[in-house]
């Protein structure tokens, strides 16, 4: 089994900046991908960013609406993955969710395809 708390989360105004964690426990060496989805209401859960650490250095993957603005990382030491949020915008307003797994890289942002989730944390950008 593998756990993963998040943190980092919280409200800020249109233009700025947050940065979430999600430190990972248990079975990490099981999984060879971390991502970050969120979920607004009313609307389906959305891939925004992944990591992935195959064998080699490792990629990161961005969803078009985040690219140039969002960074994700990992400190494979601390089993934590970063998700660095810069230039926030309303429409980020959601509930964001670390996942952990082993994606198929034509796969990686559909949410099944993941094998481990975090509870969530709350972003909150008003305008």
């Amino acid at each position: 089994q593998l756990q993963l708390v998040e943190s980092g989360g919280g409200a800020v105004q249109a233009g700025g900046s947050l940065r979430l964690a999600c430190a990972a426990s248990g079975y990490t060496y099981s999984v060879n991908s971390m991502g970050w989805f969120r979920l607004a209401p009313g609307k389906a859960r959305e891939g925004v960013a992944a990591i992935v650490t195959g064998g080699g250095s490792p990629h990161s993957y961005y969803a078009d609406s985040v690219k140039g603005r969002f960074t994700i990382s990992q400190d494979s030491a601390k089993n934590t993955a970063y998700l660095q949020m810069n230039s926030l915008k309303p429409e980020d307003t959601a509930m964001y969710y670390c996942a952990a797994g082993s994606p198929p890289l034509f796969r990686l942002f559909l949410p099944h395809k993941w094998d481990y989730w975090g509870q969530g944390t709350q972003v909150t950008v008003s305008s």
